[in-house]
């Protein structure tokens, strides 16, 4: 591989490389004492790790950044983005399943899930993919799921291009039924952004802010909106899937979408 297609930078100047980004955080963490949260940490490792080997992603292969109580990633540009938000997700959910299997505090997880252009120069990534990737793991709408729902240990939240062009598509693991939309309003991001629970038909959200649902009152599954009503949540049919945003795709990444069930 050239030396673009691991830095995002030829001849000393940076040039974005179009690659999947993901942002984990451990939810609750600040409540931790030092051993929870080195035990919380290392579960978190592990079933990440158990995560790309279901999808054929090789260690040393993609950039990984650890952020104390989460990680962030950027996988190389020839990794399907289909396998990440299908099985990848599914045997993340696993695994956090199996370690929580009895535990008193279980680790639970955000993960934010976007695409778009990243460099990396020698202290980490930059990007504006890297940013909003950050912005849906740790936007309101994902946190008041985790933290009014403790039954629930993973949410994960990807981004408004990332779903129209990968989720939407479907494929094996990949439910675009399940998703709901809501509006993330955080520091300089104003956007629409797509939640999802594994194993649930809907995340407790109504409202295209992101409302959770009054006590009580579980969201209802596969809800429609009346017709001319503002989008609140139902994925674009597979032919109304909505654009990308202008200049906010790479064409060439579209090519390594790939709808195998297994690995590459």
């Amino acid at each position: 591989m050239s030396s673009a297609g691991v830095s995002g930078e030829v001849g000393g100047e940076a040039c974005g490389i179009h690659r999947f980004v993901v942002f984990g955080d451990i939810c609750g963490s600040g409540t931790l004492d030092l051993a929870e949260k080195k035990h919380q940490r290392a579960a978190m490792y592990a079933a990440f790790d158990d995560a790309y080997s279901s999808v054929g992603v090789e260690p040393g292969t993609f950039h990984q950044e650890d952020r104390g109580d989460g990680i962030l990633v950027a996988l190389r540009p020839d990794v399907p983005p289909t396998l990440m938000v299908g099985r990848w997700i599914d045997t993340l959910y696993e695994s956090l399943r199996a370690h929580n299997q009895g535990r008193v505090r279980p680790l639970r997880l955000r993960i934010g899930m976007n695409a778009g252009l990243v460099t990396q120069d020698r202290h980490g990534l930059v990007g504006r993919a890297v940013d909003l990737a950050a912005r849906l793991c740790d936007s309101p709408p994902a946190k008041r799921i985790m933290n009014e729902t403790p039954e629930i240990d993973l949410v994960v939240v990807v981004s408004d291009w990332l779903y129209g062009n990968v989720v939407a598509d479907g494929g094996r693991y990949v439910e675009p039924d399940h998703y709901r939309s809501a509006r993330i309003r955080s520091k300089e991001t104003d956007e629409a952004a797509w939640f999802h629970v594994p194993r649930r038909p809907a995340p407790p959200l109504i409202g295209r802010d992101g409302e959770l649902p009054p006590e009580g009152e579980p969201a209802a599954a596969g809800e429609r909106p009346p017709a001319g009503a503002a989008r609140t949540g139902v994925g674009p049919g597979r032919g109304g899937r909505p654009n990308p945003p202008a200049g906010g795709g790479d064409p060439g990444f579209r090519g390594v979408i790939n709808k195998r069930s297994g690995p590459p």
